[in-house]
């Protein structure tokens, strides 16, 4: 018989391409999210749309013993979304919720594996002021003191799994992902992170023209490709090692010279107006020897050969939406006057 795998959140970004990753394995796969993909249709063999929040709806989707269950549902967004202030109660009370639920459930179902998926947020923001020599070892997350309640909440979920395993046996094991990109994820409306958000600007300017980036540009990041992301995941989840490990590429750039590659890659002169904004940590990137000394692996894949294809994939979507925008509305016409209406008599039975 096919093995059995939950994926919780996998109508978002990286839960789709799990799902698709799972299938193209051979497992037989739940799905189960607020709401579908809406770039791409779900491959899973049974898809439950409901919130993971409702203990009961927990309940209805953990209804056996998967051989692995994937926790990726979370409330989140890009640095305009978890930096603002203003969604902060909601990012902490709707993720912990979510994890307090999957959690207990799996461990009364006695699930064989669970995965969580955590973040690079969880480290502390007095290890990432100097953009050029950020500390983002695993080791390193204690003392305690992330740069936003998003970072708070993953970092109390981590603690939330790790106990579970100590206490009752669960078998987790958690991922801090660093940065995850590429194609099918959210690239406007406030909640995308900046690989896509640069590639949205830079696909909407004209060549010769100038985009907004928040703060000096010289903040830095690493970001890791959508694939890679899903192998670093199944390669943990199938491993003796319970994490937290650092999933992410050690190619750091400062957004900038994010910004200055994507502009190549679009063959196009751009240039950059910095404006104020919330930026998060002035540097950040996967530190990478634990996950080669465990899992015997890391990402491989260049940050430019990802940025090409998640180029591509945004310029469809943007000039897809131009389209629709500049599509001719109907023009409904006048109405004409009606002409009096006579009421026929009507005919008799010998007509």
């Amino acid at each position: 018989m096919a093995k059995t795998a939950l994926v919780c959140g996998a109508g978002g970004f990286i839960g789709g391409h799990l799902v698709k990753r799972l299938k193209a394995d051979g497992f037989w796969v739940r799905g189960v999210d607020l709401k579908r993909n809406e770039f791409s249709s779900c491959p899973a063999d049974d898809f439950v749309v409901g919130d993971l929040r409702d203990p009961l709806l927990v309940r209805e989707v953990v209804d056996q013993a998967f051989d692995e269950v994937y926790q990726l549902a979370a409330d989140m967004g890009g640095a305009g979304y978890i930096f603002t202030g203003e969604n902060d109660a909601g990012l902490m009370h709707n993720s912990a919720t979510i994890n307090l639920n999957v959690v207990d459930e799996c461990c009364r179902r006695q699930i064989g594996r669970v995965f969580y998926s955590s973040s690079a947020c969880i480290y502390p923001a007095y290890n990432q002021e100097d953009p050029d020599n950020p500390v983002c070892s695993e080791a390193s997350a204690y003392p305690a003191a992330p740069d936003s309640e998003y970072g708070w909440e993953k970092l109390f979920s981590e603690r939330i799994y790790s106990a579970y395993r100590r206490n009752h046996g669960l078998q987790s094991f958690v991922a801090r992902y660093h940065n995850i990109f590429g194609p099918e994820g959210t690239w406007t409306g406030g909640r995308e992170k900046a690989p896509a958000a640069i590639c949205r600007k830079v696909a909407q300017a004209r060549s010769g023209g100038e985009i907004e980036i928040w703060g000096d540009g010289r903040q830095t990041r690493s970001f890791l490709y959508v694939d890679e992301c899903v192998e670093g995941t199944l390669r943990l989840m199938r491993s003796g090692f319970p994490g937290p490990v650092n999933i992410g590429s050690d190619e750091m750039v400062s957004i900038n010279q994010l910004v200055e590659l994507v502009a190549d890659i679009a063959g196009k002169r751009i240039s950059v107006r910095h404006v104020p904004g919330p930026q998060g940590v002035r540097g950040r990137t996967s530190d990478n020897r634990l996950v080669q000394e465990t899992l015997g692996w890391a990402p491989s894949r260049s940050l430019r050969e990802g940025l090409e294809r998640t180029y591509a994939w945004v310029e469809a979507q943007v000039r897809r939406e131009a389209a629709l925008d500049a599509w001719p509305v109907p023009v409904q016409p006048a109405p004409r006057p009606r002409a009096p209406v006579r009421e026929l008599a009507q005919p008799g039975p010998e007509a």
